[in-house]
């Protein structure tokens, strides 16, 4: 099976043509939690990110698709907030994805569930017999589980931002559950461990 995989990963028209498969789904799915989600979902946003899964079809090129994602990941991340509601939402503000380490609340919520989602897939594919490191979108790099990142991309919607924003419209964190640093935002260890709970609920659901 690693034989394979191997195979696979030395054949550029096989990487890119996962890595296609992978992105615009990813870029649907984050269409779709606009769509069921937002107050009121930006036509302009629905419309850019449904173009750009198609032209994502359409491209031959890892280092092309790497900037249709950045794109889409820009007009998505615009809109997010108007997925929150409830009184805490003008706190719950951000300026579009920011990590290493996150500078507001809800970009150290997506970074801490994106590291839970990391997890989960790492140890499924090391389950399933194959490797963790080697990837066919994101290039491998020491230490990094490449192909986790490679299946997260499109769960990231559905389950990783879903949770973030149940976790923010159903109480689960409020403004007091954060500490701001002077280089950026982190949880209070309890409403950490309230995250990860509604994190494993929602990997419960069908």
């Amino acid at each position: 099976l690693r034989v394979a995989q191997h195979r696979v990963f030395l054949d550029a028209a096989s990487c890119v043509s996962l890595a296609r498969g992978v992105i615009a789904s990813k870029i649907r799915n984050s269409r779709t939690l606009l769509r069921r989600n937002h107050s009121a979902a930006p036509e302009v946003t629905l419309f850019e990110l449904e173009q750009l899964a198609k032209k994502t079809e359409r491209c031959d090129a890892l280092e092309s698709l790497l900037g249709i994602e950045g794109t889409a990941a820009r007009s998505y991340f615009g809109a997010f907030t108007g997925m929150l509601k409830g009184p805490w939402t003008k706190t719950f503000e951000m300026d579009g994805r920011n990590r290493r380490p996150p500078r507001d609340p809800i970009n150290a919520l997506l970074s801490l569930v994106y590291s839970l989602l990391t997890t989960e897939l790492t140890n499924a594919i090391g389950n399933a017999g194959l490797d963790p490191l080697l990837g066919f979108y994101h290039q491998p790099r020491f230490g990094r589980p490449a192909l986790a990142l490679d299946l997260m991309e499109e769960f990231r919607p559905i389950i990783a931002d879903s949770t973030v924003i149940a976790a923010i419209n159903n109480g689960v964190v409020g403004p007091s559950d954060f500490v701001v640093h002077t280089t950026g935002v982190s949880l209070r260890p309890h409403a950490r461990r309230r995250v990860i709970e509604a994190y494993e609920r929602r990997l419960d659901q069908l």
